[in-house]
């Protein structure tokens, strides 16, 4: 018997149809840091995301590329884990990705897929240019040695001055991210910026200038709070709002379709009008009463031809 074909998903209309974990909060905080390289900073650099999902956080981050720079993704997507716990996270976690439905959905809202290497993300440290990014979203495996090993690439790949966000440091079923994470800060070598309830935001440069900027910019925001603690030596800005307001969102190039106009509801037809009987003159009621029947009907017929 030959198998059924695959059901083929309607492309995403809006970044919300698109699966995956990336909140208002954090969008904005993307597009803060983001903007500000393209526009305050003029900072020129590559973007790089270790770990893509079904390419949420991809499309967004593809809004903010300049012309010149170079947008790479790290995925295994369909191709087998190297070890056996990978692997066994890879089925728990990511039973469902595939490469094509990350390309279909990310050239919903681009025209053209960023540079794809389909690999553990232990090959980016070679596979990208050393001090190339700006900016690197790290969110792949979320075993010790692997985060280890990507909180490492991303020093040797980025620019001085650049972001890097790590995805899940705090999250209860991934305590490797978490390890990994906050075993680089409080070395001192990784810089904390702020955190938000799903990603932490941190540079391997100076992070002060850019605290002092974004406190600045949470001062303006009624739809954000935040708070400033001491750790491992250093402020560091907390942010959250559950009603955040994300910034404008990349619009698909699959637009639905408007919906049809009502039809307008069918006019009752009027009923036709009685016909009107005029009252008889005093002379015809007179002579039908006083004539013979025969000569009445000769009249009346008479005056019908």
């Amino acid at each position: 018997m030959s198998e059924a074909p695959a059901v083929v998903p309607a492309p995403p209309t809006k970044l919300d149809d698109v699966k995956g974990w990336f909140w208002a909060v954090d969008q904005l905080m993307f597009d803060w840091f983001l903007t500000r390289q393209n526009e305050d900073e003029g900072q020129r650099g590559d973007l790089l995301e270790l770990g893509a999902y079904m390419g949420k956080s991809a499309i967004f981050l593809g809004s903010y590329l300049q012309e010149g720079e170079r947008f790479t993704v790290c995925d295994l997507f369909d191709s087998p884990a190297p070890d056996a716990s990978n692997e066994k996270e890879m089925e728990g976690s990511y039973s469902t990705l595939t490469r094509k439905a990350f390309e279909a959905n990310y050239l919903a809202f681009h025209d053209e897929l960023p540079t794809v290497i389909m690999a553990t993300t232990s090959v980016v440290a070679d596979r990208v240019r050393a001090d190339s990014c700006r900016f690197v979203h790290i969110d792949a495996s979320h075993l010790y040695e692997h985060v280890h090993g990507d909180i490492a690439a991303s020093r040797v790949v980025t620019t001085p001055g650049a972001v890097v966000v790590f995805d899940d440091y705090r999250s209860e079923h991934c305590p490797g991210v978490a390890a990994a994470v906050w075993g680089a800060v409080d070395r001192g070598d990784l810089k904390a910026i702020c955190i938000t309830g799903t990603k932490l935001y941190a540079t391997w440069g100076d992070a002060e200038p850019v605290r002092k900027e974004l406190l600045a910019w949470l001062e303006t925001r009624k739809d954000l709070w935040h708070g400033v603690e001491e750790v491992a030596g250093a402020p560091l800005i907390r942010i959250g709002g559950e009603h955040a307001v994300a910034p404008v969102l990349p619009e698909s190039r699959y637009q639905p379709e408007p919906a049809p106009a009502p039809k307008p509801a069918p006019v009752a037809a009027r009923p036709a009008p009685a016909p009107v009987r005029r009252p008889q003159s005093k002379v015809k009621k007179l002579a039908k009463d006083l004539l013979p029947p025969i000569v009445t009907r000769a009249i009346v017929g008479q005056r019908k031809r």
